[in-house]
């Protein structure tokens, strides 16, 4: 059985203090949960202070991105090395804005992701097709291309370390989900192509999120399904008690 592993990616809301606020408010509300694995991923400037208000929890933190090189004249940037010492467990990498938005292509993808096993970080990579590519049918080919560019080279011993996120790009902050049934064949999808480039036992042991539009009226329908392995929540994490909806499906 694969754990499941709820994430709340914040993106660029909250203050330091705002999201300290939140961690005092949520942690009661999840106390006792033990059956999923629970990441909080506020803005950078605030790592630091929800690393100190999860100390003694077992909800863990992680970061929204992060550049490939340890160091170096990179304005702007943080390596992996540096959210690890800030207490970070997991990262996101290639969420689909960062592609949309600011030029994450499938080789910087790669390029943290061996960075993110290297700092021994857990990598939530994200794959998902635009509804143009959907509505031409072409959303296998780009989910074959995302993975084939983010996984090759990574060591097979690594692999079971690496966690995706199916992220439909035509369903984040749109207020459209993917319905069950289509969730669970792009993840199989996914996970056949983990199969081709890992094996059929790392396929098996890889968790395979979705991500787009998960709000407490949707997460039981979709976290129910087999093949789907968690989420990765926006919107709907900003309030301690929506994102404790989701967690308690």
């Amino acid at each position: 059985m694969r754990k499941k592993l709820i994430a709340a990616n914040w993106k660029m809301y909250k203050t330091p203090s705002e999201a300290v606020s939140f961690a005092e408010s949520f942690l009661p509300l999840v106390k006792d949960h033990r059956r999923d694995e629970i990441v909080l991923c506020p803005p950078f400037p605030a790592l630091t202070a929800v690393a100190g208000a999860l100390r003694g929890s077992h909800v863990k933190l992680g970061a929204q991105d992060m550049h490939w090189e340890k160091e170096g004249a990179f304005t702007g940037e943080v390596s992996a090395h540096m959210l690890a010492a800030a207490g970070c467990t997991h990262v996101i990498i290639g969420h689909s804005e960062r592609r949309q938005f600011f030029g994450e292509t499938d080789e910087t993808v790669h390029l943290k992701l061996l960075a993110t096993l290297h700092a021994s970080l857990t990598p939530i990579v994200c794959v998902g097709e635009f509804l143009a590519q959907r509505q031409a049918g072409e959303t296998e080919a780009v989910l074959h291309q995302q993975i084939s560019g983010a996984f090759h080279g990574v060591p097979h011993d690594l692999a079971s370390h690496i966690t995706i996120a199916y992220e439909p790009v035509w369903a984040i902050g749109t207020g459209n989900t993917a319905t069950p049934e289509i969730a669970c064949a792009c993840h199989r999808c996914i996970r056949m192509d983990i199969a081709k480039i890992f094996g059929a036992s790392a396929a098996s042991r890889t968790r395979i999120l979705y991500g787009g539009s998960v709000k407490p009226e949707n997460a039981k329908a979709l976290l129910s399904q087999e093949e789907i392995d968690g989420a990765l929540v926006g919107g709907a994490s900003l309030d301690p008690k929506s994102f404790s909806a989701i967690v308690h499906y």
